[in-house]
């Protein structure tokens, strides 16, 4: 593994554009143009960025949201071999500049929160679909599976992402902590929504990224959607709705592996991209005090068992006729029985 460079990075904080896939690409162009003219080898943006966050989930009974915004949702999701990530890709190698692409799925009927991993030659390294999809979210979107675990080299980094809430759950983030990610891309929306718990603010997501990168000692590039009054008037019906809705949102961040800021902070409800160079020699420094899948683990009393196999529908057991299927491009990461320790350590 590389230690020695410095990598320049840029995170995303922006809003999409509503339930449009042709506006949201553009808009997402422009962004990684911007990104490009700074110097970044990597920028990340947020989930689901393409084509929206589906805030009807929250603001109404499924079947109003399902009437009122379903078929328009469902055309506005991204396929990983279509014309639009095209787009994005050939952007990508036009700026010279490697993307993580958080954006709604679509596979047939189905769809899934996927992150897509696009190299500076516009090449796709790999795309991941969130394990869990949260609350409601398991209304309108599929499951990823193992496959989805993985780091990807791009430029001279390990780099790798999670969605959202997938940042609180411990077995997911060590499984990428043992994959001695140097890079982590955290893909979240907009953290706007009015409520009483803690735990769905802005504030305490941003803790979540935080320890993310202090347990894992990582870098983290923390990517957000805002909203603002063009999302009240695509989703609200009602003052009610948009109470609920909120404002901002947005806690966009780029982390150090000690848990330190190494840009100053934007504001809730700007639009805007974040720069910051990455020493990863920091990351050696880091793991000398407390490395959770090295010296300080303790594989002879803890242990976790990840499953990388890709989740297969149909099983052929014969005949003529070929199956039609989604391609696969998820990068695997090969394990001895597919079980990983808690020492992390991967095989030779």
């Amino acid at each position: 593994m590389n230690y020695d460079s410095i990598v320049r990075v840029a995170a995303v904080q922006a809003e999409p554009e509503w339930y449009d896939i042709e506006a949201s690409v553009d808009k997402a162009i422009g962004l990684i143009e911007e990104a490009g003219r700074g110097g970044a080898e990597l920028v990340a943006f947020p989930e689901v960025f393409i084509s929206g966050y589906p805030w009807h989930l929250w603001l109404g009974s499924p079947g109003w949201g399902v009437g009122r915004f379903g078929k328009r949702f469902h055309a506005s999701a991204m396929a990983v071999d279509g014309p639009q990530i095209a787009r994005i890709r050939d952007a990508a190698r036009v700026a010279g500049t490697a993307v993580v692409m958080g954006y709604s799925e679509r596979a047939a009927g189905s769809v899934y929160m996927s992150q897509a991993f696009i190299g500076a030659d516009g090449e796709l390294i790999a795309n991941r679909r969130k394990l869990k999809p949260t609350h409601v979210e398991r209304s309108l979107y599929g499951e990823g599976d193992g496959s989805g675990f993985g780091v990807h080299p791009i430029g001279s980094a390990l780099v790798g992402g999670l969605n959202c809430w997938e940042h609180y759950q411990p077995l997911s983030k060590y499984a990428m902590y043992s994959l001695h990610e140097q890079i982590h891309v955290a893909s979240w929306p907009s953290m706007s929504m009015a409520s009483d718990y803690y735990i769905h603010s802005a504030k305490a997501s941003e803790e979540a990224v935080r320890m993310y990168a202090m347990e894992g000692q990582t870098f983290v590039l923390a990517s957000t959607q805002i909203v603002t009054e063009k999302a009240h008037e695509f989703f609200c019906e009602d003052e009610e709705q948009v109470a609920v809705l909120g404002h901002g949102g947005g806690f966009s961040r780029i982390i150090g592996p000690d848990g330190s800021d190494l840009v100053p902070p934007p504001a809730p409800d700007a639009e805007t991209v974040l720069f910051a160079d990455l020493d990863l020699s920091a990351i050696t420094l880091a793991k000398t005090f407390a490395d959770p899948v090295g010296h300080y683990s303790r594989p002879d009393v803890l242990s976790l068992r990840i499953n990388h196999a890709a989740n297969k529908v149909t099983v052929s057991t014969g005949g003529d006729a070929e199956p039609v299927a989604t391609p696969e491009v998820c990068e695997v990461v090969p394990s001895e029985d597919d079980v990983v320790g808690v020492s992390g350590q991967s095989p030779a």
